[in-house]
C-alpha cells in the first residue's frame, strides 16, 4: 500500500468510527480545508517566518493535508496522478528558461 493510500485509509477509519462521513460532503471539506489553511497562516501572523512555532505549523499543516486528502478521496481522485498532471501543466506554463529566479505569474513571463 502506498503512503498516500495508507494516510487516506487512516483518515477514513477515524472518520467512520465517529460517523462523520455524513458531514464530509465536497463543499464542507473544501470549507474545512480553507479554514485550516487560515489557521496555518495564523502561525505566521505578526512574525517573521523564522519566528513561527514549528510545532503549530506542523499541526495545522497536518489538518490542511488531512482535509485535502479527504476531498480527493470524496471525488475518487488519485492524489499522485492529479499532482503529477498539474506539475506537467505547470512545466508548460513556467518554462525554465523564462521563469528561473522569477516570481512572475506565467501570464507575465
Amino acid at each position: 500500500m502506498s503512503e498516500i493510500k495508507e494516510i487516506i485509509e487512516t483518515l477514513r477509519h477515524f472518520r467512520d468510527e465517529r460517523d462523520w462521513a455524513q458531514f464530509h460532503n465536497a463543499k464542507d471539506l473544501a470549507l474545512a480545508l480553507n479554514i485550516e489553511a487560515g489557521e496555518l497562516l495564523e502561525a505566521y501572523l505578526w512574525k517573521d517566518s523564522e519566528q513561527a512555532d514549528v510545532d503549530q505549523v506542523a499541526e495545522e499543516l497536518a489538518d490542511v493535508l488531512a482535509f485535502a486528502f479527504l476531498l480527493a478521496d470524496r471525488y475518487g481522485f488519485d492524489v499522485k496522478q492529479i499532482v503529477m498532471e498539474k506539475m506537467a501543466r505547470n512545466a508548460l506554463k513556467y518554462p525554465v528558461e523564462k521563469s528561473r529566479g522569477s516570481a512572475k505569474k506565467y501570464t507575465e513571463l
